[in-house]
């Protein structure tokens, strides 16, 4: 993933001061990282896995 900074609102926002990662933060990600995160685009892959 690129270097740059995380942008609140667009990557993330903060919910009961728990960071909750967007589904654009995901997409730049490029993968699943298999923690079932709320927005993942990449449901189907973490199920898989599993």
């Amino acid at each position: 993933m690129d270097q740059e900074p995380l942008v609140e609102g667009r990557d993330y926002y903060i919910e009961n001061g728990l960071y909750v990662f967007t589904e654009a933060y995901h997409l730049r990600r490029g993968s699943c990282c298999g923690s079932g995160c709320r927005h993942c685009p990449y449901r189907e892959e973490a199920t898989k896995q599993e």
